[in-house]
């Protein structure tokens, strides 16, 4: 801080982090609201408050985002233990709670005891929609296997408009690029995952996370469901449920005539390693996958079958190929390892072939200085060393999947 002059000093004490500012809760019982290992911070808080996610004018900064844990019922509180308002003339603090409530819907609790009373009639609380899949997880700490159930719902269910509008809330903090759905769109669907869990003997059930996907029309008589938003909640991040929610949302389209194909918006990596992972396991017994037809290459016959039986398209189903070509390939053979090698990077070689193409064009249309100019940008050991890092990246990535799948 050298170069601060004493007053920019001062100042400097009153920013917060707001990714360690925001606490998080999913409570069940009241005793959750003084227990600190149920809370949790966003990974991202830049859409609310800027690229450097601070606010400026506290010390102490709390911003209290308590949920309960079926219905998402909110309590929102702020708590600082000083305002540079107080201390300093003409410095004005950000208007936190202003930016809280641009986010969440304006039906919240703002004190303790109105939000513990809520909590006792958590007890009503049900599901929304249609129940799709029921699987349990054992947790070693309770040393018993939890209930999960996964359910599709719409918005004509009862209370569920005002229930996904608090549950989108969550997007914020942990989708980098989230935004907000026009739930008046009925092309939309919704997947949801809850926890049933007992409190003095009743059950009840806890939100786990959910998925988005938008029914897009394909000509002349199809439908493409492309999944556009999916968060499992962090207290359950790592027990496998992202796994479940895609296969049973992937099930539930693969049974409709009129669906062509499932595809994903500007999917991120944790999402590709996910949806490898369940279309591999999917995609392993189908004949056209067989250790010998896999040793043959990529065929028509794994573009057809793939796409009518399970819905997968022809990228995603190259990939699933070269995930279980990979399985059958003894790699420690010289002659397999080669020509699965020679298969992969035929594929990964297209967009290098692409600029060969377009130098080509260049020859013939460019002055010499122009020409020697892009040929420094295309350097073709560079190339090679590229083509070379991408191929050993795959079979790194091809590995988890398949030790993953092994252990399903």
């Amino acid at each position: 801080m050298a170069g601060l002059t004493a007053m920019e000093k001062k100042l400097a004490e009153y920013k917060c982090n707001t990714n360690e500012a925001i606490q998080l809760k999913l409570v069940r019982f009241p005793e959750d609201l003084e227990d600190d290992n149920t809370t949790f911070n966003p990974e991202y808080s830049h859409q609310v408050f800027g690229d450097d996610e601070i606010a400026f004018g506290y010390k102490g900064l709390k911003i209290l985002l308590y949920y309960i844990a079926g219905n998402l019922s909110t309590l929102f509180r702020i708590e600082y233990t000083s305002k540079v308002n107080e201390k300093f003339d003409c410095v004005e603090a950000d208007d936190v709670e202003s930016k809280i409530r641009e986010i969440i819907p304006p039906r919240f609790c703002t004190n303790t005891d109105d939000f513990v009373s809520l909590l006792e009639k958590e007890v009503n609380f049900k599901p929304f929609g249609m129940l799709l899949h029921t699987y349990s997880v054992h947790n070693e700490e309770a040393g018993e296997d939890i209930t999960y159930q996964i359910y599709k719902a719409d918005m004509t269910c009862p209370g569920f408009r005002e229930y996904h509008e608090r549950l989108q809330t969550f997007l914020m903090w942990f989708i980098e690029t989230a935004s907000f759905i026009d739930v008046d769109d009925e092309r939309w669907n919704y997947f949801l995952v809850f926890e049933k869990y007992n409190k003095d003997g009743a059950t009840l059930f806890a939100t786990v996370g959910y998925m988005t996907v938008y029914n897009y029309y394909v000509y002349p008589d199809k439908t493409r469901p492309r999944v556009s938003q999916m968060l499992i909640l962090p207290p359950f991040q790592g027990e496998g449920h992202g796994a479940q929610l895609l296969e049973t949302v992937h099930r539930y389209y693969m049974s409709s005539p009129t669906v062509l194909d499932i595809t994903a918006e500007d999917p991120s990596e944790n999402y590709v390693k996910l949806r490898d992972f369940v279309l591999v396991k999917l995609c392993k017994d189908l004949l056209c996958f067989s250790p010998g037809k896999l040793m043959q290459g990529f065929s028509q016959e794994m573009v057809t079958e793939a796409q009518q039986k399970l819905k997968i398209n022809k990228q995603h189903t190259r990939r699933v190929y070269e995930i279980l070509r990979l399985r059958a390939t003894d790699m420690g053979d010289a002659e397999q390892s080669r020509s699965y090698r020679l298969d992969i990077k035929r594929r990964l070689i297209g967009p290098y072939k692409k600029k060969q193409r377009e130098l080509a064009k260049m020859r013939r249309c460019l002055r010499p200085e122009e020409l020697t100019n892009q040929l420094n940008q295309i350097d073709l050991n560079m190339q090679h060393e590229q083509l070379e890092e991408s191929f050993q990246q795959l079979v790194s990535d091809y590995r988890r999947v398949l030790e993953r799948v092994a252990q399903a």
